[in-house]
């Protein structure tokens, strides 16, 4: 839909700054996502740690003309654009999208509850799409932005819309109600998540049903009491569409479920017709969520034999992007679960995101797009206009309707097949080298073929790395924090196993203050890889001076010696007023000044020259993860308190002070100052409690092959691994030039396969470690879990009777890294 600026500052209620015409089809929150420029209305919204107007004048160079504002700017200085004033950046955003919803009367579906929400709307999709034209939230846009946004993408070729809604707090439901206004409601299951915001169970089950207050009818699992006794009190005027397999009253009543090795089949009466629908999943949740989507899509209309039809085609819903090693120097990004335009949109904004990838070598390989409402030539002449705003290079085409329209693809390099067996079999896929290939598209085109020739397989052991996971425990730490505190984000030792590019880029991405290496070679790593914000060094060492200043690093002054050398270093570069962090040792006694003898002379010294300046102070505490040493830990915070306000007062310019890390932003969040450091916890790991946060690194391998050995037999060099009975042994994949510690062999410690405990038996070798899997039902080509959600690196680490920190960084580079972006 298109707007002109004129109607939306009557919608919206503002005040408004210029008289530009424009016309908007894009509304942007996140500077970062910028496509096109020309029709985009920002909305500088502010949060509680940063504001988007700040990033007005950026916007404004990049071809912006069209603000939401809540102060203005310099209006001279951008006399051809337009400005709207209003009370909420925010609440405008989400006062549009209602405007915009009310021009609509067809069905909309709101998706509410705490889990499955992302796959009843995509199966729901899948089902109806083939029919009509959906519009629903792309992946998981269910927050108080993300569902304007969603809602936003309505337009008159929609036929139904899909929005789900999530929240976190008491009250937030209401606004995301006012913009979806769904007449059709469905509640998935009632789980965990947030509760800790709410008083009860059955209080966030209310919140989250307050998305129904003006529903139709509401579509629901009647066999969950909490869930049915707040329909019943809370959604009185909708009809009741319940799903039980208890109640043979109920709307759908679920008669059985057969299950076999693949897939599942679901024997049914639905208003008193008895039929039968299979999916290909055998797990609970997908059963769970098939039959609210089954429920909904035969209220709909669809009939039984269709929906039987589509139902067992259902594709995995992946809600997740995945950066893979690919051949010949390429890097994948992975996305082969579904096509349209607006996921290709996401798809394509995280892949210019990643600021270190050549611009001339980026790739995309599409499938065609279905049920678009759009004519073939409509359709594909925006997929060309994304995709050249967004810098791809070469694109490849896969299907009829991408073969017929090779005219609207106005890219230079461009390809098309028919199919995916084309494709691999031509010059095309074997000269593909040193690009980024963001493959996207159905599954049903066999994209996920693709993918697996293209990614590198060198090693059947991976560490799959969750970037979502780096976000959320960032997120944790921020919330012990005050808006203006900065942040440092520890990515030394190749980001503690995780990988320092990918984590960098990541935290780059969420505007981190600073990242911190050990030694002058991870900056440059860093930097060589497209990494441009401030990037500490903790241990420099004097031959590497030349190498701070070449690439903006910033070093840790720790002593006299290292001061001088630097400040003779930059003087004969002709560098002035280089940025340095002082270190004062208040009780590590590993590196610092004295905060009793050195300042005074310190200081004198800084204030006699100009080549370096410092830019923060601080110290390291001993034991701020343990109350044992509060006492030690109010001693070291008065020394450095005493010793950093010496050297602040100082000077004239702002020094930032830092002692808080990881474990202190949750035990002295008090004593935060202007900045903290995060160390393990951003990976995952809480060292006030040895628990693990959200976990960030998952270390995987295989079963390559199973032995029966018979009892009193020995497996492994040295024969150290005697069988006390007739066993089966598992070889993995894995060793100790892996990172497998040898001291887990011979019983010591376990891995997890298929959910059960497999412990190692005899000593571990270089590549390959041995397993006893009498008991676990379990073949050759089983996934097994080093460590990661099922067994948390903490207690790999207790069996070890070390840290989790060595266990971390142990992991071996030839392990290869498979990032996850949800």
């Amino acid at each position: 839909m298109r707007y002109s600026i004129e109607k939306i500052s009557t919608l919206i209620g503002a005040h408004r700054k210029g008289s530009t015409d424009a016309t908007v089809s894009w509304l942007l929150t996140d500077s970062r996502s910028l496509c096109f420029p020309e029709e985009t209305l920002f909305f500088a919204l502010k949060t509680s740690r940063n504001d988007g107007h700040k990033y007005i004048d950026e916007l404004y160079g990049r071809g912006v003309r069209n603000f939401v504002v809540e102060k203005y700017n310099d209006k001279e200085k951008y006399q051809d654009a337009n400005f709207l004033k209003v009370p909420n950046a925010l609440r405008a955003l989400q006062r549009l999208a209602e405007r915009h919803r009310d021009e609509f009367k067809i069905p909309i579906v709101g998706i509410a509850g705490s889990n499955g929400k992302t796959m009843v709307k995509e199966w729901l999709y899948q089902v109806l799409s083939p029919t009509m034209v959906v519009t629903r939230s792309p992946r998981s846009y269910n927050s108080q932005i993300g569902v304007p946004i969603s809602v936003w993408l309505l337009d008159e070729k929609t036929k139904v819309g899909i929005f789900e809604a999530g929240i976190s707090e008491p009250g937030e439901m209401d606004s995301l109600r006012d913009i979806i206004q769904p007449n059709i409601g469905v509640m998935t299951s009632l789980g965990t998540a947030h509760q800790e915001n709410f008083r009860s169970l059955e209080e966030k089950c209310e919140n989250k049903l307050r998305l129904f207050h003006d529903a139709e009818v509401i579509i629901y699992n009647s066999d969950d009491p909490t869930v049915s006794r707040c329909v019943r009190r809370s959604v009185s005027k909708a009809v009741k569409l319940a799903w039980s397999k208890d109640n043979f009253k109920a709307a759908m009543f679920v008669r059985g479920i057969e299950i076999d090795d693949v897939r599942t089949t679901v024997n049914y009466t639905f208003k008193g017709e008895e039929k039968k629908y299979t999916i290909p999943f055998i797990d609970n949740a997908s059963v769970e969520c098939s039959l609210a989507v089954a429920t909904t899509a035969l209220y709909l209309g669809i009939t039984p034999d269709c929906l039987n039809e589509r139902m067992s085609k259902l594709e995995t819903v992946a809600m997740r992007l995945e950066v893979k090693e690919g051949v010949r120097d390429c890097t994948i990004i992975n996305d082969s679960y579904n096509s349209d335009l607006s996921s290709l949109d996401i798809a394509l904004d995280f892949m210019a995101r990643r600021t270190d990838y050549n611009k001339s070598n980026l790739t995309l390989i599409l499938s065609d797009i279905y049920q678009s409402g759009e004519t073939s030539d409509a359709l594909y002449k925006q997929v060309s206009e994304l995709a050249v705003r967004r810098g791809i290079v070469k694109f490849i085409g896969i299907g009829d309707e991408l073969f017929s329209n090779q005219g609207a693809i106005q890219i230079g390099l461009k390809y098309f097949f028919k199919d995916v067996t084309h494709f691999v079999n031509s010059k095309v896929f074997s000269e593909l080298r040193n690009e980024v290939i963001l493959i996207k598209g159905s599954r049903r085109f066999g994209f996920d073929h693709i993918a697996e020739l293209l990614e590198r397989r060198v090693h059947e052991t991976v560490l799959e790395v969750n970037l979502n996971s780096i976000l959320a425990n960032l997120n944790y730490y921020k919330s012990f924090l005050k808006p203006t505190t900065k942040i440092v984000c520890m990515v030394k030792a190749n980001a503690y196993g995780a990988g320092a590019v990918e984590i960098a880029k990541t935290l780059q991405d969420h505007r981190v203050d600073y990242l911190a290496v050990a030694v002058a070679d991870e900056g440059v790593i860093l930097r060589n890889n497209g990494i441009t914000a401030n990037i500490m060094v903790m241990n420099p060492e004097i031959t590497s001076f030349k190498t701070l200043f070449d690439f903006d690093l910033e070093p840790e002054v720790y002593s006299f010696r290292i001061m001088e050398a630097l400040i003779a270093a930059a003087e004969k570069e002709g560098i002035t007023n280089y940025p340095v962090h002082i270190k004062i040792d208040t009780g590590m006694h590993r590196l610092g000044f004295d905060p009793r003898k050195d300042m005074d002379i310190l200081i004198r010294r800084l204030k006699g020259q100009n080549a370096i300046i410092p830019r923060s102070v601080f110290s390291h505490f001993v034991g701020s993860d343990s109350d044992d040493f509060d006492n030690f830990s109010q001693t070291q915070y008065s020394l450095f308190l005493e010793a950093s306000d010496k050297l602040v007062g100082a000077f004239e310019h702002v020094i930032l002070r830092h002692i808080d890390n990881s474990a202190g932003v949750e035990h002295f969040p008090e004593r935060q100052m202007e900045m903290v450091r995060l160390g393990i916890g951003l990976y995952g790991v809480d060292n006030r409690t040895n628990t693990m946060l959200n976990t960030v690194s998952t270390l995987k391998t295989t079963i390559l092959q199973l032995h029966s050995v018979p009892k009193d037999d020995t497996v492994g060099y040295s024969r150290k691994g005697i069988l006390k009975r007739d066993s089966v042994i598992a070889a993995l994949p894995i060793g100790y030039a892996d990172g497998l510690n040898r001291h887990l062999g011979r019983g010591t410690g376990y891995c997890i396969v298929n959910g059960k405990k497999a412990p190692y038996i005899g000593n571990i070798c270089m590549d390959v470690a041995l397993v006893d899997v009498t008991d676990i039902d379990c073949k050759e080509g089983d996934q097994v879990e080093v460590f990661g959600e099922n067994l948390p690196v903490t207690v790999l680490a207790d069996m070890l009777d070390t840290i989790p920190y060595e266990v971390l960084t142990g992991v071996s580079e030839r392990v290869k890294r498979v990032y996850i972006q949800e």
